[in-house]
């Protein structure tokens, strides 16, 4: 047996356990870390060739290995911005120079210089913007990706396209002659900027099962509504409307209109209906919300909801197989494979929690077992490395 080779095979085995030791530290130093996936050190033994009667030490190698694809736990908060991914896939983020990469740390927050959605490592979110200018995402790229960016949620108006007028007319209201309007009401509308107006509905009972219907503008008379402005309602012996019941309009400044009146009876009650129509006036954004389907809906003060970006997830063949790079983020590499690209629920992609983070899946109890396993092994490879020193001393002796 080679003295050299005990020496070696010392050095070795001190070198293996460093490392070993190195990723017990590093898990260890960011078990409170959000989205860290632990590090473990792998052996494996290097045989050298050796003849009958005189064995040639070997040594040992090691390998990094990540458990990446390991789900950490849960842990609810209480900011919106907060995401965490339940199941497969990473967020796509990238750094100030717009390079990209994978991460599961969703700790983002607003910032104030450019109003892109950051995480506490400086990287930015991406998504798809919905809307005007929404592109097709690429299954297998992450082309046509851009930063969520919460100033992009400017104040916004809609003009009002439909609404409905429903309730009960009374059966025993008498015939007006000549017609008269017997009950008058008003609708809400918006033109297209946003400006209030008012739609007077009156009403005439022409004859036993028949209504007249007529809209006018009561904001503006000197501007009148466009297209169909009136028409007749007709009741069958059960008080249920038959017949044509939505009017076509158009709003001064604003859009085509339609006004559904299906909902309408004509029974023994009282004068009783209720309208309702789409449409806002101009309103700012007061809340963001994040669905678990990766849409980003602006909160406007009137309770409109619109959808604004949708968050993909982007996931690849062998994920333990990523590169990891400096603030928690990964690369793709030969070994994990390419990207494959979806969205939150779709299959193969876990879903997406707001107000929530996923935390580090290191064990500190596994590593403090796995800390004293790498001392005593470095222990008892320093002492094989001492004892060959010695052997190494006395034969140097001896040639003396």
């Amino acid at each position: 047996m080679s003295l050299y080779g005990v020496l070696r095979s010392g050095v070795s085995g001190m070198n293996a356990q460093s490392n070993k030791l190195g990723t017990v530290a590093e898990n260890i130093q960011n078990s409170s870390t959000t989205g860290y996936k632990r590090a473990s050190t792998e052996f494996s033994s290097l045989i050298l060739p050796s003849s009958e009667g005189n064995y040639n030490s070997g040594s040992v190698t090691s390998r990094v290995r990540y458990t990446i694809a390991e789900q950490g736990p849960i842990a609810y908060t209480t900011s919106p911005s907060d995401l965490a991914i339940s199941g497969n896939g990473f967020f796509v983020v990238t750094d100030p120079g717009g390079s990209p990469y994978l991460t599961r740390a969703g700790n983002f927050v607003k910032d104030g210089r450019t109003g892109n959605l950051v995480n506490a490592y400086g990287f930015t979110l991406m998504g798809y913007k919905l809307g005007e200018g929404a592109v097709n995402p690429s299954l297998n790229s992450l082309d046509g990706v851009v930063p969520v960016n919460m100033s992009s949620f400017a104040m916004q108006a809609s003009g009002s396209t439909k609404g409905t007028f429903k309730g009960n007319l009374p059966d025993g209201a008498d015939v007006a002659v000549p017609p008269a309007v017997t009950k008058q009401s008003s609708l809400q509308v918006y033109d297209k900027v946003g400006n209030p107006i008012k739609i007077d509905i009156s009403l005439s009972k022409i004859s036993p099962t028949e209504w007249s219907i007529t809209v006018a503008n009561g904001s503006d008379p000197a501007s009148p509504l466009t297209g169909t402005t009136s028409m007749n309602l007709t009741f069958n012996a059960d008080g249920q409307i038959t017949g044509p019941a939505v009017l076509s309009f158009g709003i001064p400044g604003g859009e085509p209109f339609d006004l559904d009146m299906s909902g309408m009876t004509q029974l023994a009650g009282e004068y009783n209906v209720t309208g309702q129509a789409n449409g806002n006036a101009p309103s700012a954004v007061k809340d963001v919300e994040f669905a678990s389907d990766g849409t980003v809906y602006a909160v406007y003060e009137d309770g409109t909801r619109v959808g604004a970006y949708r968050i993909p997830l982007a996931n690849v063949s062998s994920p333990d197989n990523l590169s990891p790079r400096a603030g928690n983020v990964y690369e793709t590499t030969a070994q994990s494979g390419g990207y494959q690209v979806g969205f939150p629920e779709m299959s193969g992609f876990g879903s997406i929690a707001s107000g929530a983070l996923e935390g580090s899946n290191v064990d500190i109890g596994t590593e403090l077992t796995a800390m004293i396993e790498a001392q005593t092994s470095y222990t008892a490879n320093s002492k094989v490395f001492q004892t060959g020193s010695e052997l190494l001393d006395v034969l140097m002796n001896l040639k003396r």
